[in-house]
């Protein structure tokens, strides 16, 4: 279920999840997983530094929504508890070829628990329907296995690799490219 007022923020729930806005009381959960650098191994970025980093990359999944190719970062929490689990969100969005990134990241203590498949799930459903995509991409550290089954799970076709793509911690990375398109989309 979607807000449905247009200018509030598109808050979505599932079964057991709650899909919202990350707001500036995030800042530490936020920080927990952004910080570490061994949850951060394959998101594509350095960990954060301190707190005054999280509360930046609030402003900046927020600043998504007023860019010419905006996107949309949710916040996930399981119903009723207020802790923030990870995020998700779509990304450079680009309206003339309907299209978009998927990108994702959760806390250690909700992995392997559907958490993210239940997210993501929503996230694509939504995606497809309110933003008009066509193709939503995604791009995946080879050694990024819990990503990679993700994505195969939700339908996800490979589609081939990027060479030294990616350049975070001091390194190059490949990515594999991943798309799945609004036909081949199956919400679960």
């Amino acid at each position: 279920m979607m807000t449905t007022n247009p200018t509030e923020f598109p808050s979505i729930q599932t079964d057991r999840l709650l899909l919202r806005e990350i707001v500036a009381t995030d800042a530490n959960d936020l920080f927990a997983i952004h910080g570490d650098p061994e949850l951060m191994r394959w998101f594509g970025t350095d960990p954060l530094k301190d707190i005054a980093a999280a509360h930046g990359l609030i402003k900046a999944f927020a600043g998504w929504r007023l860019q010419e190719n905006p996107g949309v970062r949710w916040g996930i929490q399981i119903r009723g508890q207020p802790r923030l689990l990870g995020t998700c969100g779509l990304f450079r969005w680009d309206r003339n070829w309907r299209k978009s990134m998927l990108g994702y990241e959760l806390a250690a203590q909700a992995q392997k628990q559907g958490v993210m498949l239940e997210a993501v799930s929503a996230a694509l459903s939504w995606g497809f329907a309110h933003m008009e995509l066509n193709r939503i991409e995604a791009q995946i550290h080879p050694d990024n296995h819990a990503s990679l089954k993700l994505a195969r799970r939700l339908g996800f076709v490979e589609e081939g690799r990027l060479r030294q793509a990616g350049y975070w911690r001091g390194e190059y990375h490949d990515l594999l490219q991943f798309s799945l398109l609004r036909g081949e989309w199956s919400p679960r």
